[in-house]
């Protein structure tokens, strides 16, 4: 078995896929078909194609009628919804309105009125949804499924690839990743956790076999203004950048479990640790002070729970 890669751009971010097989021809067939499946899944919820599902979900905003949407968005909407409610609001799809506001390359901090305008076209709570129709019910209103889109595409891809007959890989989109499986020999992908104050350095390498990694960060779009530091994850409650840790990496069963679990964390503040410990899943959690904490210890009984 030898290791086949392949490096591409999509969803906005450098992706890579590699996977053990038994050929060129078999890697290339597995590839192709990842590949695919990511390029599917971008077209369908881009916010920036006019002919992409999202796009006509946000063009029936207001329309009391709504929109039948299929079984995969289906999913993708209650698991938003329930999102939303374990996290007290926190987790909010409709909150992709308040980027008309925040433009992190100007340098501008908004008005509150800007954000007050905004803010009443936020709020999933809203939000009509009844299997499979979707309302919303104010002109203006959106539907971002950026904020977790890519990490179920990870996990999408991970189980088309073992579906197909791959035993061993790693699905990077972005740096959300999926586990495949591991090494022919049974060794674990090694992961590194990035210095939020050096990108080229990692903190901690972390070992692992099964499941998913992601981590959510405020220090790759971010700006300061008269010495305030002003990150992108924004409390759709408020509409202001939340301030907590730098960075939280979290391991779970699934990538997007794990993405969804560490946006919380950043989005929670100064409460991120009483989140993740209530969460209890293996964690990285890197604060604004620089102190690193870890809850790695965590980590075998992850690992033996996604074996089974």
């Amino acid at each position: 078995m030898e290791l086949h890669r392949t490096d591409f751009r999509a969803m906005g971010s450098p992706c890579a896929i590699q996977l053990h097989a038994a050929s060129a021809d078999q890697a290339s067939e597995w590839l192709a078909a990842a590949t695919g499946e990511v390029e599917r899944l971008e077209r369908k919820y881009t916010r920036y194609r006019d002919d992409s599902l999202t796009a006509e979900i946000n063009r029936h905003a207001g329309d009391p009628a709504g929109l039948l949407v299929d079984e995969e968005t289906a999913a993708l909407l209650d698991y938003a919804d329930t999102a939303f409610r374990q996290s007290e609001g926190r987790f909010d799809v409709t909150s992709g309105v308040l980027r008309r506001a925040w433009d992190f390359r100007s340098g501008r901090v908004p008005a509150q009125a800007e954000i007050e305008a905004l803010l009443a076209c936020v709020g999933w709570q809203r939000v009509c949804w009844e299997r499979p129709r979707l309302v919303l019910p104010l002109p203006g209103m959106q539907i971002d499924f950026g904020g977790y889109v890519k990490e179920y595409a990870a996990d999408r891809v991970a189980e088309l690839c073992r579906r197909r007959g791959a035993r061993g890989g790693l699905v990077d989109l972005g740096g959300d990743l999926a586990v495949v499986g591991p090494h022919p020999d049974g060794r674990p992908w090694l992961v590194g956790v990035r210095d939020p104050e050096d990108g080229d350095r990692a903190l901690r390498t972390l070992a692992v076999h099964a499941g998913g990694v992601a981590t959510s960060g405020d220090y790759a779009r971010c700006m300061v203004v008269d010495g305030v530091h002003y990150g992108h994850l924004l409390d759709p409650r408020s509409g202001w950048p939340v301030c907590g840790p730098r960075s939280v990496t979290v391991l779970a069963s699934h990538c997007l479990i794990a993405g969804t679990t560490s946006s919380i964390a950043m989005l929670s503040g100064d409460g991120a640790a009483a989140w993740l410990d209530r969460v209890g899943l293996p964690h990285v959690r890197v604060e604004r002070d620089g102190r690193v904490f870890e809850r790695w210890e965590l980590l075998e009984t992850a690992r033996l729970q996604a074996a089974s």
